[in-house]
């Protein structure tokens, strides 16, 4: 390498070093916690674990940490290095060891006639998402095009929309049990059907949570009052980044206004479109809390969702094998959402 080449080399590394220092803790976060683990778990799916690994190293484990001590004598901090020493016994140990059961797992995973379970699950997940998706970007669109018009106290309804985003799954779960409970809304339309004289009001059933062919829209009436909010958020967002000039050029051509939304707009906010998918979707896969406070995965597996099979099986039945595979399918799914969005965006800055 020329002394120009190897100048220019050494001034890339160096530039910004401030910043570039300030990274590396994320940095390390990332290829520990999140590319580590998900290689742990994939590594694990392919075992018959019971439960995570009680020894990684041989002991006596020697570690010697950093030590400070500070010198009178000059009157500062001196520090000393340190060392460490062990034998890993972790990922080689467990592909040669008798835990190894290759797709086992995953052959127990995906079939239904011997793990109705997770056929149920993800059943129920796919019924959430397409309902969820659908209602939450239109209803969300919607609401963001008539905002947009100006109206008054503009604010006061972005804060009342968006409001339900800003609480926990665990707080909108335990609201809607006891709404949708027979003591809530079930009730309350009964005694107006009494009270107003209308019979089938007077005792019209509403049991959504009672039966495991209706539970999962008890689920998706709580996480779309919550979500729906910051849906509109985003596509309003996109909304007032489109060129006010487009709609006075449409005014002009007596193109109507939902002619415009349809064939102008929508178009154009194809990136705001394509990022709030990846983000709903990657919510309705990892979906656990709502369904643990609202339903606990019932009427039996009325509601039972992946996340929540992962947790049973990894903590209440001690089977990471199984947790571990049924997590990495989870993994695969988000993967497959990720990497058309990554390519649609990336990918067609590169090419401009």
């Amino acid at each position: 390498m020329s002394s120009a080449k190897q100048r220019r080399w050494w001034h890339g590394w160096t530039r910004n070093l401030n910043a570039k220092a300030a990274a590396l803790p994320m940095i390390f976060t990332t290829l520990v916690v999140f590319v580590g683990c998900s290689l742990w778990t994939v590594l694990y799916s392919f075992t018959k674990s019971k439960l995570l690994p009680k020894q990684i190293f041989d002991w006596p484990l020697n570690i010697q940490f950093p030590i400070s001590f500070f010198d009178s004598s000059v009157g500062y901090f001196s520090w000393v290095g340190f060392a460490y020493e062990w034998d890993w016994k972790g990922f080689g140990a467990i592909i040669v060891s008798k835990n190894f059961v290759g797709l086992a797992q995953y052959e127990r995973l995906l079939d239904a006639s011997r793990n109705g379970r997770w056929a149920e699950s993800v059943e129920n997940i796919v019924t959430y998402g397409v309902f969820s998706l659908v209602f939450s970007f239109t209803v969300g669109f919607i609401l963001a095009a008539l905002i947009d018009q100006k109206v008054r106290f503009e604010n006061a309804f972005r804060t009342i929309f968006l409001y339900p985003f800003a609480l926990s799954f665990v707080v909108t779960g335990v609201v809607w049990q006891w709404m949708l409970s027979p003591s809530g809304i079930q009730d309350a339309i009964n005694q107006f059907g009494a009270w107003s004289n209308i019979g089938f009001l007077e005792s019209l059933p509403f049991k959504l949570m009672a039966s495991g062919d209706t539970v999962v829209f008890a689920l998706l009436i709580a996480g779309l009052w919550q979500g729906t909010g910051f849906t509109m958020v985003l596509m309003l967002a996109g909304l007032r980044g489109i060129d006010g000039e487009i709609w006075k050029a449409a005014r002009v051509d007596g193109i109507p206004a939902w002619k415009t939304y349809i064939f102008v707009v929508i178009p154009m906010m194809r990136g705001v479109f394509i990022t709030t998918l990846v983000i709903a979707a990657s919510g309705i896969v990892r979906l656990y809390d709502l369904v643990v406070v609202l339903t606990n995965g019932g009427p039996g597996f009325g509601s039972e969702v992946p996340a929540k099979y992962v947790f049973d099986y990894m903590f209440a039945r001690s089977n990471l094998g199984q947790a571990l595979s049924a997590s990495t399918m989870m993994l695969i799914t988000v993967v497959i959402i990720l990497i058309p969005w990554m390519y649609l965006e990336y990918g067609r800055r590169k090419r401009t």
